[in-house]
């Protein structure tokens, strides 16, 4: 099944709601954490090739994804295949036992909104504040319009890229996205 998708940057999370209801989005899902981790062989062959293997945790359960390479498009595009999981504890050592490690852990808090032909979801991650629209060409450039963005608002890195140049610009050493308890 091929994923389309946009990020957008909002400068709060507040920003980004007002957004949404000034679209008139309508709540599908409400605020959780969501904890992902990237899988990958010990020599990165999955990275190499541009593909994701992910293993995401909310709410006790899970989901198990694997993301083709981005095709060519003005949007981010891709063959995306999801499962729901039961048990991800289990997933993972099932990963591990096929020989995947982990290499990047990132967490984000997601609340997710419809509009005509798409998800709206408002990410608060611990490098600021995304909203992801996910869906048909079309939709994704009317959503985006009536959240008050064009396409040169349009970020198309994953959540990893976005944290590496994060922590670039940052002189930041952390390995993982995660939100730090004090």
């Amino acid at each position: 099944m091929l994923e389309r998708e946009v990020k957008l940057r909002f400068d709060s999370p507040e920003q980004a709601r007002a957004a949404a209801a000034a679209a008139r989005a309508t709540l599908l899902r409400p605020r959780r954490l969501q904890h992902d981790i990237l899988f990958d062989t010990p020599d990165g062959q999955l990275r190499e090739r541009g593909c994701a293997l992910r293993l995401r945790h909310e709410d006790g359960t899970g989901v198990i994804t694997f993301k083709g390479p981005v095709l060519a498009s003005t949007m981010k595009l891709r063959d995306e295949y999801e499962s729901g999981v039961s048990s991800p504890p289990q997933m993972r050592a099932v990963l591990e036992g096929l020989g995947f490690g982990a290499w990047f852990t990132y967490e984000k808090y997601r609340e997710e909104y419809a509009l005509p032909g798409v998800v709206v979801a408002i990410d608060e991650t611990p490098i600021g504040t995304f909203v992801e629209v996910e869906g048909g060409e079309a939709a994704i450039l009317d959503a985006t319009r009536l959240l008050g963005r064009t396409p040169a608002d349009f970020v198309l890195g994953s959540y990893r890229t976005l944290f590496a140049a994060h922590q670039d610009r940052s002189g930041g050493t952390a390995a993982d996205m995660v939100f730090v308890v004090r």
